[in-house]
């Protein structure tokens, strides 16, 4: 299991829960385990989100996670 620290926009489809356990061995899988546990978050992810995993910021799906690791959702900033 991983947790996966939300920013406080996200809480609202946790009941407000900050940190959430889901499997996974992937930033993709994490993904779609959140979603599949908290389906409100499913718009949000599907528009874009970063992760940080250890303080870095990952683009990849394919990136390793495990329960060592610290890991945030952060709002993915547009603009030009």
């Amino acid at each position: 299991m991983v947790k996966v620290h939300l920013w406080s926009g996200l809480r609202r489809f946790t009941d407000g829960v900050e940190v959430v356990q889901v499997q996974a061995d992937t930033v993709g899988q994490m993904l779609d385990g959140l979603v599949a546990a908290h389906p409100g978050l499913g718009p949000v992810i599907a528009a874009g989100v970063s992760v940080s995993i250890d303080g870095v910021l990952t683009a990849s799906r394919f990136a390793a996670v495990g329960e060592a690791n610290e890991i945030y959702l952060i709002q993915r900033i547009k603009g030009g």
